[in-house]
């Protein structure tokens, strides 16, 4: 009788623990915009195979955090026009889909994920923890963004999710982004409980012009880091 032999199973989340190392190299400015990320070096760096870094990078890449070239993947590059196109198209788009939300007929127990996810923020934020902060505020505008009944309207939202994700990785990191954020959020919610769609939508524009001023300062801080260096290559992974 034949005995079928089995493949040896690799160690169990460590495509995820790249991942979550890249992230957070990622939103501490380690990995600047416009660094490439080579498989090789990477997994020299990291001290493991190529294997796990590949599926961590296919999901950065999946997720907007990363940008891809080829075969190759890199940091994106925001120039300050990338900035002003995506926050222009959010300021038309975010503010007028929660006034709609705010005056549409859902259920009162609907709100009760963003509920969950800004007391979430809140924990994550007052244990200085930056990446729990940001999915929890990810959380927070896609349980919004869920009682949104208009599919275009959801679409034209999802063109720049990617973006959007990789702002907070930028932005989220530092103590006042994040209490400035936390107030946006308390607002959104209340004024979605009160069916208040003018004050959505003026509590969502302020909102925004946080998120973008926070932006700009994170932004000019890498210019200014990436001009002391030299090259934002210049700096290696630890």
């Amino acid at each position: 009788m034949t005995t079928k032999l089995t493949p040896i199973n690799r160690p169990a989340g460590l495509a995820d623990q790249v991942h979550q190392t890249l992230r957070e190299y990622l939103g501490s400015r380690v990995l600047r915009p416009g660094q490439p990320l080579q498989e090789a070096t990477l997994a020299l760096r990291l001290g493991v195979s190529r294997t796990p870094v590949r599926e961590a990078l296919a999901r950065l890449l999946s997720e907007g955090l990363i940008a891809g070239e080829g075969r190759s993947f890199m940091v994106p590059i925001l120039s300050d026009a990338d900035v002003d196109e995506i926050y222009q198209l959010r300021g038309i788009l975010e503010p007028a889909a929660l006034a709609w939300v705010a005056q549409s007929a859902y259920q009162p127990n609907a709100l009760q994920e963003m509920e969950l996810a800004f007391a979430q923020a809140k924990a994550a934020h007052a244990n200085s923890d930056a990446d729990a902060f940001r999915e929890a505020n990810a959380r927070f505008h896609q349980s919004w963004q869920g009682l949104i009944t208009n599919q275009r309207l959801v679409r034209a939202i999802e063109l720049y999710a990617g973006h959007v994700r990789y702002l907070r990785v930028l932005t989220l990191g530092g103590d006042p982004a994040r209490k400035a954020t936390l107030s946006g959020m308390k607002k959104i919610h209340a004024a979605l409980r009160r069916r208040d769609p003018t004050s959505a939508e003026r509590v969502m524009r302020e909102h925004l012009e946080a998120a973008r001023k926070f932006l700009r300062r994170e932004l000019d801080e890498i210019e200014r880091e990436t001009r002391v260096d030299g090259s934002a290559d210049a700096k290696a992974l630890p």
